[in-house]
């Protein structure tokens, strides 16, 4: 008599499986009468897409959240940001914490693929101070965001809308209550304060700190900020985060030093929204000018930074600066004729390069074949200009929320597209590859090699 064969999740399936459920127990949740202003049930499609995008900390929505949703459909959003922001099995090792008892093997498996964390012995402190770093950082952002938000919105609800951007700032969401405030139809996200440093610098911080990567937090700690005693992974981190502050902010100022809407802005206000607008697409999804009034070339640069995204390990999404960072290292090493990759006094494994190629690549693909379908869809819809939809899916992909107004008006299978890259995108492409093509078995014989032409 045979055995029945046990049917075991990888921990990539688990991790796969465990954002999906939570996205639907958001969605169950949104699609209750009292979640909305209108007392009716939000359509399934668009209930599905906010709790997508709140779970997997993207932005992009198909209602305005602060004139659509009642404040338990929003502290619902603010509940799937968190969780979200922070991982689903962070909140696991919290249980575990509480109960009292040890995290079995396959738990801290899970564990260390979700932060990023490559030492088992470490999990639990790094976790602790994860909660406690988050708590922190929203709070003191919360605190100060409340300086402002008190005087114009009043006690009660300046107090909530700290905590809510705060959260989402951290969690490097990019989702807001600002909509329908101050009378203007056209006010997105930010634009009110866009010349404010009290919100607009606590904002990017909150966003800068939350893309690091918790990883990197620990290991600061553990350095004392001593830059020789920190791992590689740190160092390459932070490095690539200032040249991605510092570039951006830059060229943005120059490529928008003309257009009409810096004319009234002095040049510390056009700094300011130069190095917010190059902070956010990495990958908060706020916004604090009109994107559509964008030169192409700081379209083009916005485009890049959310694809980039933040660091392994954080609450950003994109492809990570860390892949980028090895792409850029491998190319380097093949135009010298090196074929180890090295940085500094270390040599990179060279399994890295393929899974960085392999993550720039598929994800570069989907987002192309992504935007091919949505503008199939959309022949009819005038507002669906490939530049558009192109914004949309890079957005979508790298979990970003940036929009240029097209999501709402897009059709049930445009959003359904949308949903499945905000889903890539806070999953991981490499996540997902391995839960699905991950064998149990390797080969034991290798192939023969053979050769092909490049170049």
């Amino acid at each position: 008599m045979k055995e029945k064969k046990k049917f075991n999740l990888t921990t990539w399936q688990i991790l796969a499986l465990g954002y999906f459920t939570v996205i639907l127990l958001g969605t169950l949740l949104l699609l209750l009468p009292f979640a909305t202003t209108e007392g009716e049930s939000t359509s399934f499609i668009d209930a599905l897409f906010t709790s997508t995008s709140a779970a997997c900390v993207t932005g992009l929505v198909p209602y305005d959240t602060n004139t659509h949703w009642t404040l338990f459909g929003q502290i619902v959003i603010l509940c799937l940001i968190q969780l979200g922001g922070l991982g689903f099995m962070t909140f696991v090792s919290v249980f575990f914490t509480l109960i009292g008892k040890d995290m079995g093997v396959s738990v801290k498996k899970l564990l260390m693929a979700s932060s990023g964390e490559d030492r088992r012995n470490q999990l639990l402190r790094l976790f602790k101070r994860i909660l406690l770093g988050t708590l922190l950082f929203e709070g003191v952002g919360a605190l100060l965001l409340s300086i402002r938000f008190i005087g114009d919105f009043g006690i009660g609800k300046g107090i909530y809308y700290a905590i809510f951007h705060s959260i989402s700032a951290f969690c490097n969401a990019g989702f807001d209550l600002m909509g329908g405030m101050y009378g203007d139809s056209k006010f997105v996200s930010l634009t009110h304060y866009a010349t404010d440093p009290l919100v607009i610098v606590t904002i990017a911080l909150l966003i800068l700190i939350g893309g690091l990567g918790f990883c990197v937090w620990d290991d600061l700690l553990e350095s004392k900020f001593q830059l020789k005693k920190m791992r590689l992974h740190t160092k390459v981190v932070l490095l690539m985060t200032l040249a991605l502050i510092i570039l951006p902010t830059f060229s943005i100022l120059f490529f928008e030093w003309k257009n009409p809407t810096f004319i009234d802005y002095s040049f510390g206000e056009r700094l300011l929204i130069s190095f917010f607008t190059a902070i956010s697409p990495r990958t908060a999804g706020f916004n604090a000018i009109d994107l559509c009034t964008l030169s192409d070339s700081s379209y083009l640069t916005t485009i890049i930074l959310m694809f980039i995204g933040g660091s392994s390990g954080s609450t950003a999404g994109g492809v990570k600066i860390t892949t980028l960072f090895i792409i850029l290292m491998g190319m380097w090493s093949v135009f010298r004729g090196k074929q180890d990759i090295e940085v500094g006094n270390r040599r990179v494994h060279n399994a890295l390069l393929r899974q960085a190629l392999a993550v720039f690549v598929s994800c570069l693909f989907i987002i192309v074949m992504a935007s091919l379908c949505i503008c199939t869809f959309e022949t009819s819809n005038s507002a669906a200009g490939l530049k558009e939809v192109l914004f949309e899916t890079f957005s979508a992909m790298g979990t970003v929320g940036l929009s240029m107004g097209l999501t709402p008006s897009l059709s049930v299978p445009s959003k359904l597209i949308l949903i499945c890259l905000m889903y890539a995108g806070r999953a991981g492409i490499l996540t997902l590859g391995l839960a699905f093509g991950e064998k149990t078995h390797t080969a034991e014989i290798r192939k023969p090699v053979d050769t092909l032409l490049i170049g």
